[in-house]
């Protein structure tokens, strides 16, 4: 999954693709470059969630995302993610034949649950501490792998109570929302437990403070450890990579699919 962050403020690439409005020029080389480069999934955000981010109202992420999603359709036959958590972006992108809504709060806000419960498409939900403006001081945990198991699975329950299918969902543990970077080790090494609930898993740890903490790599020199990340996750069971670095991930992930092969085991 590469990740398209049409937004002035996100962590690693805020500004790279907007300026006052999505760049559309910009937009579609990166676009392009990430599918030439082994992109299954292509991920739209207008509001960015790093940590301390200000929140954006409905109708600026409106005008972010659904001019990106328009350009995207028309030039690329890729299934297409939204991250959002806003229900007015969520109706509006399913009307446009969205392939996901893949929300951080875990469709936690009023309507977002409605918004898409009558629709076929793809949900993920994410685990986050409190809000991102102040969700690196909510890291209190009993057991940072059960305490999010169990909340991915309240929420995997609340959508199967509205009649959502299962199929339609995946889950993400939400390194780096609210949790330590020892928490977030921790959550890494649990990875396995969270396979328990069924369902495919994402997970994102591209270019994110984890990395910089434990390797002193600033923003802009974390492939590495990103890479590094992303497959020790694919060894715990995680399905699917959102990644900013897609080349050096689709690498890796070959190789990894070769020894698969060798050894007969299913991925």
């Amino acid at each position: 999954m590469g990740i398209l962050n049409i937004t002035p403020d996100s962590f690693s690439d805020g500004g790279s693709l907007f300026d006052g409005a999505p760049r559309s020029d910009a937009v579609l080389r990166r676009a392009e470059n990430m599918i030439d480069q082994g992109a299954n999934i292509l991920d739209i955000g207008g509001e960015s969630t790093r940590p301390g981010a200000t929140p954006v109202s409905e109708q600026e992420e409106l005008e972010r995302v659904i001019p990106t999603l328009d350009l995207l359709q028309a030039n690329f036959d890729i299934p297409i993610s939204v991250d959002t958590s806003s229900p007015a972006v969520m109706r509006e992108a399913i009307s446009y034949g969205v392939d996901m809504i893949n929300d951080v709060r875990a469709l936690g806000r009023e309507g977002a649950i409605e918004a898409v419960a009558d629709s076929d498409t793809s949900i993920c939900l994410m685990h986050m501490s409190d809000e991102p403006p102040s969700m690196q001081q909510q890291t209190r945990y009993r057991d940072v792998t059960e305490d999010v198991k169990d909340f991915l699975a309240s929420r995997v329950a609340a959508c199967t109570a509205a009649g959502i299918k299962g199929h339609r969902l995946c889950i993400d543990p939400g390194f780096g929302f609210g949790k330590t970077t020892e928490q977030n080790v921790e959550l890494l090494a649990g990875l396995p437990k969270l396979q328990q609930l069924g369902l495919p898993m994402l997970v994102g740890f591209s270019r994110k403070s984890i990395i910089g903490k434990i390797t002193g790599r600033p923003v802009k020199e974390r492939v590495f450890g990103s890479v590094s990340l992303a497959l020790l996750a694919l060894e715990r069971g995680a399905t699917i990579l959102r990644v900013h670095d897609v080349g050096p991930t689709s690498d890796m992930l070959k190789i990894w699919l070769a020894l698969a092969k060798i050894e007969n085991r299913e991925v």
